[in-house]
């Protein structure tokens, strides 16, 4: 058992060698401006894309944006966000969103890290927020972007609190932001948190899932790891009241429990608005 221990964690640390270091200078404003007109008009036309609310996001300084999360490892409420903020608040505000190491490491999304994807860890997010950058979150991470498409109206965390240590920490307001969409560009049917665990992909990857779907175009997709071409849904989102942490006298989870309440009934009143799945 020992020897398969030790080969566990030596493949373990390959695997965290190869994360990128976060590097907020990685982030290339030229680079946005560039390609923000093409990215967005793609955003617009196939996923219909309609982002309210962000006014509601302080005009400067370092606020945490604290999102649900849907899409599989093709999340078009990260790609729609991130162009409407950038729009909204021009390529030269810092903006940084977390992303899986995975996500990071693959040489072909190299180019995320010029719109300012840094790996999801404690201390990236406090690098970012200390620059008094704006950072985008999504504390369900696998475990909610992975959930079958029938509680796709569902805020699921799983328990996660830490980026309400993290807002109260750094001083800054957290703002939900609530979309609806994202979980019907494929058909997602299991988690596959049994199949992780059977893979040991927990322990060498840092997934909790290894998810079934039906998607372009593989047809079953078992762990999502090549991507998948996502269905044209229209993606919804809308910016929730900012909700100030630092000295509220409010308990961690009492902050959490008001973050998720917000997060679902914006998610409820967005889903309220649809007619059907992917058309909207």
């Amino acid at each position: 058992m020992a020897g398969l221990s030790d080969a566990l964690e030596w493949l373990r640390q390959q695997v965290a060698s190869r994360v990128p270091k976060a590097d907020l200078d990685q982030r290339d404003p030229d680079y946005i401006r560039d390609q923000l007109p093409g990215t967005w008009l793609l955003a617009s036309l196939y996923f219909r894309a309609d982002v309210r609310g962000l006014d509601r996001i302080p005009a400067e300084g370092p606020v945490l944006l604290v999102g649900n999360h849907s899409g599989g490892n093709v999340p078009p409420d990260t790609f729609v966000f991130t162009l409407a903020f950038c729009s909204y608040f021009g390529v030269e505000r810092p903006f940084y969103q977390l992303a899986h190491n995975l996500v990071v490491s693959a040489p072909p999304l190299g180019w995320l890290r010029k719109f300012g994807t840094v790996a999801a860890n404690p201390e990236n997010a406090r690098l970012a927020l200390e620059s008094g950058a704006a950072l985008l979150v999504y504390p369900g991470g696998d475990y909610e972007v992975f959930r079958p498409t029938w509680e796709r109206h569902t805020v699921d965390f799983g328990g996660r609190m830490g980026y309400v240590r993290l807002a109260r920490e750094t001083g800054v307001p957290i703002v939900p932001v609530a979309s609806v969409g994202g979980q019907e560009t494929a058909l997602f049917l299991t988690r596959g948190q049994w199949l992780a665990k059977l893979l040991m992909a927990d322990k060498l990857l840092r997934l909790k899932s290894i998810p079934i779907s039906l998607a372009l175009p593989w047809g079953l997709n078992i762990s999502d790891l090549a991507g998948h071409i996502p269905l044209p849904a229209k993606i919804a989102i809308e910016v929730q009241e900012p909700i100030a942490v630092d000295g509220s006298g409010f308990q961690d989870q009492a902050v959490h429990d008001k973050v998720v309440a917000s997060l679902q009934a914006g998610v409820d009143r967005l889903a309220a608005e649809r007619r059907f799945p992917v058309i909207g």
